[in-house]
């Protein structure tokens, strides 16, 4: 569905360390392979730099949030993630986006879709991807939301107003259960690997395991093309063995290499997702790998060095600086909560042409 002219009413916002289109789903076609066309049109396809759209010819900058009010009294509105992928020219929804879902409270309340309150608005979203729910805590004082802050987050230049974000029940949200293949560790190719799915399936490697220092750039990882491959390889395999099937043409699970925190965090990590490097890591990536360093006689758990106490503040080490990730723990060691402080951005507000 389009407006008279071809526009089709669409937002650009900065989420966290990611930057994506949302659209209300009123305003896009309901066939999903129309839709899906349209939205690798508006982005750029088919060219990877995508210079003929509004996407950034990177993953990071080639995502769309698609919006509805929710029919579920508990919960504000719906989110679905769909990443577009700028090489492939693939739009898919088989994982969640914890750096768009920080913008969805943004869109949420500037689409009219929910009323701000007069000092802070909570946006209750369920993520469609997963069917898992996150809270959005928002600044909203005078009942408008208001971004400017002195919140930093790594990957991205300056402050802005915080948005927490405190997931709920996410553990196996993709996979089925928190550890899919049912153990704390699997060989593949020869290589040990911890398959974790708490809100993002991830396979965590030892950089060491590839003759790696795991500081390395992503750049310097991108033109490792053998690597890449036996990386792809192993991710065939664990694709399956954590019930996600053939996962060619997926965008999960994401493929981490670890090594030994440098600046007082909990783990250094080399995120790719899954075929390029992220200059940071993901939301939900940095909360599935957080996670994966409690469980004993994991790769993750030796090197990482995890703090004491039931609540577990923990800085997950990334090319770009650091994300904070806290973990709440029952008295059995169980991780009942996951949350993390993200900001985002409105850009532009308006009409794209398909």
């Amino acid at each position: 569905m389009s407006l008279q002219g071809g526009g089709i009413p669409c937002s650009l916002i900065r989420g966290g360390s990611s930057r994506g289109a949302y659209f209300q789903e009123k305003h896009l076609p309901a066939d999903k392979i129309e839709r899906d066309a349209l939205l690798l049109r508006i982005m750029g396809g088919p060219d990877a730099l995508q210079v003929d759209g509004i996407g950034g010819g990177h993953p990071l900058t080639s995502k769309v949030a698609v919006i509805r009010p929710s029919s579920d009294v508990e919960i504000d509105v719906d989110y679905l993630f769909l990443q577009i992928d700028p090489l492939k020219q693939i739009v898919s929804s088989a994982q969640n986006c914890g750096n768009l879902l920080a913008g969805v409270g943004i869109f949420a309340i500037q689409e009219g879709l929910i009323q701000a309150q007069p000092d802070e608005t909570r946006v209750r979203v369920q993520m469609l991807n997963s069917q898992a729910i996150c809270h959005l805590l928002l600044r909203t004082p005078g009942g408008e939301v208001d971004t400017r802050g002195d919140t930093s987050i790594d990957g991205v230049p300056g402050t802005s107003a915080p948005i927490v974000c405190n997931y709920l029940d996410i553990a196996g949200s993709s996979c089925g259960a928190l550890l899919p293949t049912g153990n704390s560790v699997d060989l593949f190719d020869g290589m040990e690997a911890t398959c974790v799915d708490n809100g993002m399936p991830v396979v965590v490697l030892r950089a060491s395991d590839f003759g790696l220092s795991g500081v390395e750039s992503p750049e310097e990882l991108d033109r490792n093309e053998a690597l890449k491959q036996q990386l792809e390889a192993v991710r065939l395999q664990a694709g399956r063995a954590m019930n996600l099937g053939d996962v060619r043409n997926k965008s999960v699970p994401k493929m981490c290499l670890v090594a030994a925190p440098l600046a007082g965090g909990v783990i250094m990590t080399r995120t790719f997702i899954p075929h390029v490097c992220h200059k940071s890591i993901g939301v939900l990536g940095a909360v599935s790998v957080a996670t994966a360093c409690l469980a004993l006689g994991t790769p993750v758990a030796e090197l990482a060095q995890v703090p004491e106490g039931r609540r577990k503040r923990m800085k997950v080490e990334h090319p770009g600086g650091a994300m904070e990730v806290q973990l709440d723990l029952d008295d059995a060691g169980k991780v009942v909560s996951a949350g993390v402080v993200r900001t985002a951005r409105l850009l532009f507000t308006g009409e794209v042409m398909g």
